[in-house]
């Protein structure tokens, strides 16, 4: 990192590695001294550390003792947890993120049940137990309620004292009309509310998008009086997971076949990359990844648009590769595509920026090839090769590109 040039450093917490059992047990110190190790060596090499309290991850013990997620009892938890972490690493993360993707996590582990705790309904998915059109709604009011709990501690005990900034992180893909009709401009607003502005609404406006009031109705949970005074403006910056767009098509006055976002808890619109058998960009190796670098524009301008322009970070961005067995280490570092990709994406980033969009920062997905959740080590996303075996690292041409970037840009502010 130090050698690339950058300035930050975007890491997650494992929460069971703080506490392994939640507050229900002990803090586990050896955790404590593993982070201490790296926040340490970060800000050695003058890197910030830019911290997540949960990707994806919850101990085990809560998830055996109340449910998880599906209990409001998880509340406390989360709370006590990040109390945990603003003690120990406070005083040097400046930037902390409560979440990373809770829509992923509502979507994959409630409604498909591809993700942990692998909870869903027949039609959505093959699970041994769950209801994917209650569920997932219910994790999410519970996750919205948890970063309020985290962000309520930090500004009430720390912030003054520590000086940071708090946050979330949300997957943001930007759905693009499949035709021009009113009808379909619709749908791809509906997307949004059910995917982003589901998270984002409640947390910046005190309530849920008007889209989804008025599909679900009562199936929507409540926020209490007093939990939407707690909930309102409860951030200093949005973080911005984005890679790829797809297009929305109206399924309540057209008739959709099955897919994604058909169905009435998701909002009644087909979520597809292919319009008249053209796909919305390039494809890729990675099934659910489209090269559309307008779409980094577009997103980023509507969370401007639609949050008063928050400060935002671009928290991910990256193009994954397959990795074929029979590829030498050769053939990887030689990542022209991604050079492409990661350049087109920060030109339209660049663009939104000169038109007024509130961006802090850019981190790319990712340092190294890494274990990629449910994928494992079947795709790349590193500017660096690791060779699985033996663990070395090989710079990738596009590790060469984005350090030859970021020395250009550093000369020209400070030249300027």
């Amino acid at each position: 990192m130090e050698d690339l040039g950058v300035n930050s450093y975007r890491f997650s917490i494992s929460w069971a590695r703080v506490l392994p059992k939640g507050r229900f047990g002990n803090v586990n110190m050896a955790g404590i001294k593993h982070y201490n190790k790296l926040i340490d060596a970060l800000l050695d090499k003058g890197i910030s550390p830019f911290a997540s309290l949960t990707h994806y991850d919850i101990p085990q013990e809560l998830e055996e003792r109340y449910g998880a997620w599906l209990s409001p009892k998880v509340q406390e938890d989360f709370r006590y947890y990040a109390d945990i972490c603003f003690k120990y690493f406070g005083d040097r993360v400046k930037y902390w993120v409560t979440f990373n993707e809770p829509n992923v996590v509502a979507i994959r582990g409630y409604r498909s049940g591809i993700y942990p705790p692998s909870r869903c309904s027949a039609s959505f998915g093959n699970c041994s137990t769950g209801n994917s059109e209650e569920e997932p709604f219910i994790a999410a009011h519970n996750m919205i309620l948890s970063h309020a709990a985290a962000v309520r501690t930090y500004r009430t005990k720390y912030k003054e004292k520590q000086g940071g900034s708090i946050g979330i992180v949300m997957n943001a893909i930007w759905f693009e009309p499949f035709t021009n009709s009113s009808e379909d401009k619709l749908a791809a607003e509906r997307a949004q509310s059910f995917f982003l502005n589901w998270f984002l609404d409640p947390i910046i406006c005190g309530r849920y998008p008007a889209e989804m009031q008025q599909i679900l109705g009562s199936q929507l949970p409540n926020f209490q009086r007093q939990e939407v005074s707690e909930i309102k403006l409860g951030l200093d910056f949005i973080g911005i997971n984005h890679y790829t767009s797809f297009y929305a098509k109206d399924c309540i006055y057209s008739t959709c076949e099955q897919g994604p976002g058909v169905s009435r808890s998701e909002g009644y619109y087909l979520r597809t990359a292919f319009k008249d058998g053209v796909p919305i960009g390039e494809t890729t190796a990675v099934d659910w990844l489209y090269v559309h670098p307008q779409g980094m524009y577009k997103i980023v301008m509507y969370i401007k648009d639609r949050y008063n322009n928050t400060p935002m970070f671009i928290t991910e961005n990256g193009y994954g590769e397959l990795n074929k067995l029979n590829s030498s280490v050769k053939d990887f570092i030689k990542d022209y595509r991604r050079v492409e990709y990661m350049n087109s994406y920060l030109a339209s980033l660049a663009l939104a920026i000169r038109n007024g969009a509130n961006v802090r920062g850019y981190f790319a997905w990712s340092l190294l090839d890494n274990f990629e959740w449910t994928s494992g080590y079947t795709i790349r996303f590193g500017l660096h090769h690791v060779d699985f075996a033996t663990l070395e690292r090989t710079p990738k041409l596009s590790a060469d590109w984005f350090k030859q970037l970021i020395s250009y840009h550093r000369s020209l502010s400070s030249n300027a």
